[in-house]
């Protein structure tokens, strides 16, 4: 069956039919739910080439991912991903991931702009300045970062609200009546980063507290970072008695250092992992910043690239989402 005898079939256009199919927002929910069944009732299947050709679009939205460890093992990443390819699939599309390696990544971003081999770009881990945001603002590709980052040209983002997590993660310790709180950080390039390690120096300020410089562990952003970090504040002349750690795969780390050296955790020392932690500490019930429904925040980043490409100024798809504190048996 093509497409021209499916539209007699519903007695609709051929236009609204296509544009049921391929996602148009301008198409009701009803409508485009009535294509679907008909097209799957009688085994329609578009031609993809001429879906390109006719559109102009290769109908494929890109990810270019500089690879470090533990990417993989990633719960997190992997449900975002997963969100963003239920909404590609959805409406018949499809979601590519390009591995690099992270000296290349830039000159992939040119690459994929110079051969328009995807539709649009999601681009992740956003740094405080970000070359591959500008260079994209610049040269009319679709694109939403998932991050903010300090580059003005307008652009597309998504993000979860790092400044007001952090107090919150704060402001829970102070109210247990900790002091001596401890910072463990990703890398302060990473945006997220530096957002979070600035909350945390403003609200500690803002009670009365100056921040212990020997406190602050950056560049932890893995299992074994983590465990170092940990191991080196469990080490200091006074130890602090609580830490939070800014994500939650360097989080793991961290919990199992503490538990090899014996420490009570919730006792003898406090924590607060930025992050559902993993299987691997089952059993343990630890106070989280969550960021909540990360499958929905994959899907609503694929909803803000279509939008882009159907004409929405990228100035009108900036999304900021609460996290949540999650309290549970690590903080007292």
């Amino acid at each position: 069956m093509n497409l021209k005898s499916l539209a007699q079939n519903l007695g609709i256009s051929e236009t609204t039919v296509s544009r049921a199919l391929n996602g148009y927002p301008e198409v009701s929910a009803r409508t485009r739910q009535r294509v679907l069944e008909a097209a799957e009732q009688f085994g329609y299947r578009p031609n993809p080439m001429a879906r390109s050709l006719a559109s102009g679009r290769t109908n494929v939205i890109g990810i270019i991912h500089a690879l470090i460890a533990n990417d993989l093992a990633d719960p997190m990443f992997m449900q975002i991903v997963g969100g963003m390819v239920e909404a590609l699939e959805y409406r018949q599309m499809d979601l590519i991931m390009a591995p690099v390696s992270p000296e290349n990544e830039l000159r992939a971003y040119e690459h994929m702009v110079k051969e328009r081999r995807v539709d649009g770009l999601i681009v992740g881990r956003t740094r405080l300045y970000d070359e591959r945001v500008a260079y994209l603002a610049q040269h009319g590709l679709p694109f939403v970062a998932h991050g903010r980052t300090s580059v003005n040209e307008p652009h597309a983002w998504f993000d979860y609200d790092n400044e007001s997590g952090m107090r919150v993660a704060v402001e829970h310790l102070l109210a247990y009546g900790h002091q001596r709180i401890a910072l463990m950080s990703a890398p302060l390039e990473m945006n997220f980063a530096r957002q979070r390690f600035d909350s945390f120096q403003n609200v500690m300020r803002d009670a009365g507290l100056k921040p212990n410089p020997d406190y602050l562990k950056d560049n932890s952003n893995d299992r074994r970072g983590g465990y170092a970090a940990m191991q080196q504040l469990l080490a200091s002349a006074t130890p602090p008695s609580a830490v939070i750690v800014d994500n939650h795969m360097a989080g793991v780390g961290a919990m199992r250092a503490l538990l090899d050296a014996g420490v009570t955790i919730g006792k003898q020392m406090s924590i607060i992992v930025w992050g559902k932690m993993e299987d691997s500490l089952a059993g343990y019930n630890v106070t989280t910043i969550e960021q909540p429904n990360p499958d929905l925040a994959g899907k609503k980043m694929v909803e803000m690239l279509l939008s882009l490409q159907n004409g929405t100024p990228p100035s009108e798809l900036q999304v900021l989402w609460q996290p949540v504190l999650i309290a549970g048996e690590t903080v007292s």
